[in-house]
């Protein structure tokens, strides 16, 4: 701008700090533009470089081109709930003295006390130990092999305990003809996702093998299976964000499964099953699991894509997986919940978060989606609906797009954001939001209360780190 310039038409402002400094000029008539630019999140050289390799040039190009295939196979997926089956007949190796658990790989001397206490039921209920304390025994003594959930296109909540005898819901993703696994919910109160192991545990995980899983798994065959895109989308207006509230969308499966299921069964046993479901409010949330992982699992090993395709915590550690980085893991010690708990439970109870139900957060629910559901922002402590808004902007801003089909009322019917960036998380230092429940830290008490937990940062600096260091030797 010239002297002549500046005297005839004043001083235009480019403002780089409080929107408010802007807001003030520009209410006074002087031109003020602001610029989105805030001071980088790591102080880590290397993840700096790493960032602007990612961002800049070609590679920013070829990135975009990537996740432009990545939201593509995330937005055409066609997940459907069509089978029930016990693990050992469809996770191939899973036999005898091998468990199958939440979050990225962890060995028996690092796992949390829920952890441990949700495994030692396990072994009782499979018949290897004769006890908890034996069983305790047998798993401290590399006899037993333990491997995540995610390396057998399966995930499950809290310590997500699979083992040989347990049934299994089957989602396939009909786009693109891959399946996913989760356990059946088995309900509140004092349960193995949570790190529960007695008698009654026990019992109630033989009575979802012996009655509801084949029953559930009848009804399926019977009605050709349940599609689930249209039951998120209204599930969403009827205020739920599939993590931690499902009571819409439980109420709406019910409403697909009852008719058939009472055809199908005997009158006693469709009465037992369906009062079950009918009283667990979070019967859906597995559901919702296996469909984020049949809907993610296409979208892993795009060369080049920034995209978050798994999100999983252990109780020890948090761990990522980028589409572009294939099946590694970026991993981090996981954080403590921040929510309310139950009467007589504080957080010097509190388990670190765990659970693989983070998957939902991955395609744009849970945390991603509070904005649909504030009721769930005030029983985590979040907030209410002007902070469940809030929580959903703040996501927005680290997704490469939205979710055409998955809308907000509340918000003019935006889509969900959806498809969680690397760079964008790294650059903006915004990580993402996660509801979840609490665990007791020791095994064999449950559930104490439900929170939000944050990713650690430190996950999408490593896959930064990784994914820029691959594509520049390619």
């Amino acid at each position: 701008m010239s002297a002549n310039d500046l005297i005839k038409n004043g001083p235009r402002v480019i403002g780089v700090g409080l929107q408010g400094f802007i807001d003030d000029l520009n209410s006074q008539g002087q031109q003020a533009v602001a610029v989105d630019w805030r001071p980088p999140a790591s102080k880590d050289l290397n993840v700096l470089a790493a960032a602007e390799s990612l961002s800049s040039g070609n590679l920013d190009k070829m990135i975009a081109e990537a996740n432009d295939q990545a939201i593509t196979r995330m937005h055409t997926a066609e997940p459907m709930l069509v089978d029930v089956q016990l693990a050992g007949d469809v996770i191939e190796g899973l036999g005898d003295h091998k468990i199958l658990h939440a979050g990225p790989p962890v060995e028996w001397e690092n796992m949390c006390g829920p952890m441990q206490g949700a495994i030692c039921g396990v072994i009782v209920l499979e018949g290897w130990a004769k006890d908890l304390q034996a069983a305790a025994t047998l798993a401290g003594s590399g006899k037993v092999e333990f491997e995540p959930n995610h390396h057998h296109s399966a995930v499950g909540p809290m310590t997500g305990m699979t083992s040989r005898s347990m049934p299994l819901m089957v989602v396939e993703n009909k786009t693109f003809g891959n399946k996913s696994y989760c356990a059946i919910n088995e309900g509140l109160g004092k349960v193995m996702r949570f790190g529960g192991n007695d008698d009654s545990v026990l019992d109630r995980l033989r009575w979802l093998e012996s009655t509801l899983g084949p029953l559930l798994a009848d009804t399926l065959l019977a009605c050709d299976g349940i599609g689930l895109k249209n039951i998120i989308a209204r599930g969403l207006s009827m205020g739920d964000e599939m993590h931690q509230r499902n009571v819409a969308c439980t109420s709406l499966i019910l409403r697909e499964l009852a008719p058939t299921m009472a055809r199908v069964a005997e009158p006693e046993t469709a009465y037992e099953v369906l009062k079950f479901i009918a009283g667990n409010d979070q019967f859906f949330l597995n559901i919702a699991m296996a469909m984020g992982k049949a809907i993610m699992d296409p979208v892993r090993d795009i060369n080049g894509s920034s995209i978050v395709t798994a999100m999983s915590r252990n109780g020890t550690d948090f761990g990522i997986r980028v589409s572009g980085c294939g099946d590694e893991w970026f991993t981090a010690p996981v954080e403590m919940p921040r929510g309310l708990y139950f009467p007589g439970f504080s957080e010097k109870d509190a388990n670190p978060d765990m659970g693989d139900s983070t998957i939902v957060e991955t395609i744009g629910l849970g945390g991603f989606a509070m904005a649909a559901s504030p009721a769930v922002a005030g029983f985590v402590g979040a907030g209410g609906a002007a902070d469940a808004m809030a929580y959903t902007n703040s996501m927005a801003e680290i997704s490469y797009s939205r979710n055409p089909e998955w809308t907000i009322p509340a918000m003019d019917f935006a889509g969900v954001p959806s498809g969680i960036d690397i760079r964008k998380v790294v650059n903006s230092g915004i990580t993402p939001t996660i509801n979840t429940g609490i665990a007791h830290r020791e095994p064999g008490i449950g559930q104490v209360g439900a929170g939000v937990v944050n990713a650690p940062l430190a996950c999408f600096e490593k896959a930064c780190v990784a994914l820029s260091e691959r594509l520049s030797s390619s």
